[in-house]
């Protein structure tokens, strides 16, 4: 069977555990009608065990499936009448216990109802492929292999492919290609070692910061502050991502490690504390308590309740006690540095030689980065692999082999020379060559240790890494994608939108012959674009800089109004947190190709302010044209009911949980491209942007609003004050209500008129410069960059 051949269409997931409802619901978002079954039951029910895991799954948060309404391509059933369904199962998933015999015979009654051309993977996180296979038959294991999703896998990309001898080359270019493109997977190729590799670095590197706390007498809060975003890893860390994890199946895949490799069982023992927990049932998260245990804030009488206090373990009492921020002197001035590099050099090379924070990361980090480079003969991958490993699939910024050469290769040599270190055969060879890391930094090659030498990359590296500058300023940078596409690249912090983005994007949109055929505004960073530079704005409303500020709103909205009407076209990019002045420039643009992960909004309420970059126009337009092919008499009416929806789109602060949801709610338009794979994004939007080039591209003609009128303006303030009446809205929620009510109605226009796009964003600025003279917008603004959270004044 070639890789064409196999079709995607409907999936079996045996097991409805954590994963395996997970995975179903991952599946029904791509479209696929999924059977998921699981135990008999023998009440009424038979479905019973299926249907509480579907359950626990939809009520999962975040969210498992994009849409609530995705839920009805998910049949549930059992193992004991359901089997049958397997025969129509393009795709069948075990996710059953991680037990082997458990899921040896459930492979062994299913075996029987496979059908000639479905593919079937086990979800198994570190088990030996080929054992579990081994129930089936030869016929059917050329087209099994291994499928090793991360927990969530929604939003964990990594999935580690593990082929048998047997598995067809034609079913996993398929499944590969299927998972890269319809689940937005990055697919590695893993050996059927065990653990494979992310669970292997994973658990190794979680054991060596558990034991090195321990014996330094750190707390969990030392050890976590240490290995979290310091290190460029997430917030959770070492012992929070234990807890979320869950200390059971931490436990388990270290049993695994010891018992398939026992020459580094001592390495993979778990600490008397771990075993003490387990002993007590404090898996974590699953539990309620782990290393970590939140406790419920009492109900006040009236008002909102306090937030919850969380209480952490102490490793020595095995006692809870409130959690503390961590004193470590050296850790405190690390955090200053605004590199992932320089806090490395400074924990591990500047920091007197007793500091705790300096023997932590020795024992834990340097540890782990000597144990990956003696497991890579054995995993037959390059230190690239095993990095993606890391970032797809504990969202590490930075994998181990890029830390340390962050670090500085040679200085780590030194330390290890000097305490007599007897170092990897990798190491060794990289150090022969004379080589400054791992990674050359001119050419992004990678080094073979069986070669001695670099060799390219096995995978691509984003784009805008090597692209060349075509012009740049303090906000943003004009990049070369190649066949006449630029990409405009925002990297100021949180690619905020200032005035020196707004003018380097109308000035080339103006210029005539324009500099490029076609332009993608996008970037590699961690989020699309948080927005307007509210810091900025704060400080110009403390200057009572009331000019400047007109001026700042002018420029973006023309630089929207540009972005609109662009004499060539304009694709937009966005993905992860778009908000605000973000969501405005995507709205603004001819045409989006979007992340699946799309979480976007119109958010300036929370900061005591109205979008005022073209926000409230696009919506109203989107409005309008949701219900253009309507003929009267009831046009007007669903109009109406439509930007009723707008308002309350933007009153509320709403932000999508996905890229769909933001297309129901009328900020993603029914042409825009839904891209599942993160990685595909900028060159998805730069084949978008050619393929409009090449057909032609006539920019878009000024449009004509219809205002709603003032009694549609009362209408609007009305639903407000009964808001407020029932105290779900603050005072200067409904203040700020009513002067977002006045722009979407139209102003004092009447009903049916006509308004210019101009003329809109008109009353956008008036309102919006209006409230920046307010005390309590200005408090909100404040407590936004202090907390990060919005203040109900």
């Amino acid at each position: 069977m070639s890789a064409h051949e196999f079709t995607f269409e409907r999936a079996v997931v045996l097991g409805s555990g954590a994963m395996g409802a997970k995975l179903a619901a991952l599946l029904a978002g791509a479209g696929l009608r999924v059977r998921l079954l699981d135990l008999a039951s023998p009440g009424a029910d038979r479905n019973a065990v299926a249907r509480a895991g579907w359950r626990r799954a939809l009520e999962a948060k975040p969210p498992a499936l994009f849409l609530p309404e995705q839920a009805r391509l998910v049949e549930l059933g059992n193992f004991d009448d359901d089997l049958e369904s397997l025969r129509s199962a393009d795709w069948v998933i075990e996710a059953v216990a991680e037990e082997l015999e458990i899921k040896r015979a459930l492979l062994a009654r299913s075996a029987p109802y496979l059908a000639p051309h479905a593919i079937f993977s086990t979800n198994t996180s570190g088990l030996s492929v080929a054992a579990i296979c081994a129930a089936l038959p030869a016929e059917a294991r050329r087209r099994a292999l291994g499928a090793h999703f991360f927990n969530p896998p929604r939003y964990l990309p990594l999935l580690e492919l593990i082929p048998l001898p047997e598995t067809g080359a034609e079913a996993v270019t398929a499944l590969t290609g299927y998972a890269e493109r319809q689940l937005g997977k990055g697919v590695l190729h893993a050996p059927d070692t065990p653990n494979f590799i992310a669970n292997r670095v994973g658990a190794y590197s979680f054991l060596r910061a558990a034991e090195a706390a321990a014996e330094l007498g750190l707390s969990v809060e030392d050890a976590d502050a240490l290995t979290g975003e310091l290190l460029g890893w997430p917030k959770s860390a070492t012992f929070r991502t234990a807890d979320v994890v869950g200390l059971d199946v931490l436990a388990k895949v270290a049993e695994n490690a010891r018992r398939r490799l026992p020459r580094e069982a001592d390495r993979y023992r778990l600490p008397g504390y771990l075993e003490a927990m387990l002993s007590r049932g404090w898996l974590g998260e699953k539990t309620g308590q782990g290393f970590y245990r939140r406790l419920p804030a009492p109900a006040p009488p009236g008002g909102d309740a306090p937030p919850s206090q969380v209480l952490a373990l102490d490793l020595e009492t095995m006692e809870y006690r409130p959690r503390r921020r961590s004193e470590l002197p050296a850790l405190r001035r690390a955090e200053a540095l605004p590199d992932i590099g320089e806090r490395l050099r400074a924990l591990l090379l500047e920091a007197p030689a007793d500091d705790q924070a300096r023997q932590f990361l020795w024992r834990s980090l340097g540890e782990l980065w000597l144990y990956c480079a003696e497991i890579l003969p054995e995993l037959k991958v390059s230190p690239e692999i095993i990095d993606r490993a890391m970032r797809w699939g504990f969202r590490w910024e930075w994998g181990p082999f890029e830390l340390w050469d962050a670090a500085g290769f040679a200085a780590t040599l030194a330390y290890w020379r000097g305490h007599a270190r007897q170092l990897p055969h990798a190491v060794a060879e990289l150090e022969k060559a004379g080589a400054a890391g791992w990674y050359a930094p001119a050419t992004r090659q990678v080094f073979d240790a069986a070669r001695g030498d670099y060799a390219p990359l096995a995978l691509p590296r984003p784009r805008l890494e090597t692209a060349p500058v075509m012009r740049r300023n303090a906000g943003c940078s004009l990049k070369d994608l190649g066949d006449g596409v630029a990409c405009l690249e925002f990297h100021s912090k949180l690619n905020t939108i200032g005035p020196e983005t707004a003018e380097l994007i109308t000035s080339v949109l103006h210029e005539r012959p324009a500099p490029f055929r076609a332009l993608v505004v996008g970037n590699e960073g961690a989020q699309f674009s948080a927005g307007a530079n509210l810091l900025l704005l704060l400080l110009e409303m403390d200057e009572e800089n009331w000019d400047d500020i007109a001026l700042a709103v002018e420029g973006f909205q023309r630089m929207n109004l540009a972005l609109k009407r662009s004499p060539v076209p304009v694709v937009a990019a966005p993905f992860g947190l778009t908000l605000g002045g973000g969501c405005e420039l995507m709205l603004s643009a001819p045409r989006v190709v979007a992340h699946v992960e799309l979480y976007c909004g119109l958010v300036e309420l929370g900061v005591g302010l109205i979008p005022a970059g073209g926000g409230c126009k696009e919506m109203m337009r989107a409005a309008r044209a949701s219900t253009s092919a309507m003929k009267p008499p009831g046009a007007l009416d669903a109009y109406e009911d439509a930007l009723q929806s707008a308002f309350e789109t933007i009153a509320l602060s709403h932000v999508s949980s996905s890229a769909h949801e933001a297309r129901k709610w009328g900020l993603l338009g029914d042409a825009a491209v839904i891209v599942p794979n993160r990685d595909r994004l900028l060159e998805e939007a730069r084949a978008e942007a050619l393929r409009l080039a090449e057909r032609g591209w006539s920019p878009r003609a000024p449009e004509l609003i219809p205002a709603a009128g003032p009694d549609f303006r009362a209408r609007l303030e009305l639903g407000a004050y009964l808001l407020h009446q029932a105290a779900r809205i603050s005072d200067y929620d409904l203040h700020l209500a009513r002067q977002l009510a006045g722009v979407i109605a139209g102003g004092g226009a009447p009903a049916g008129a006509g308004l210019t796009e101009e003329a809109v964003l008109e009353l956008e600025r008036e309102a919006f410069l209006s409230l920046c003279g307010e005390a309590r917008t200005r408090d909100r603004i404040a407590h936004m960059l202090k907390t990060g959270k919005a203040l109900r004044n």
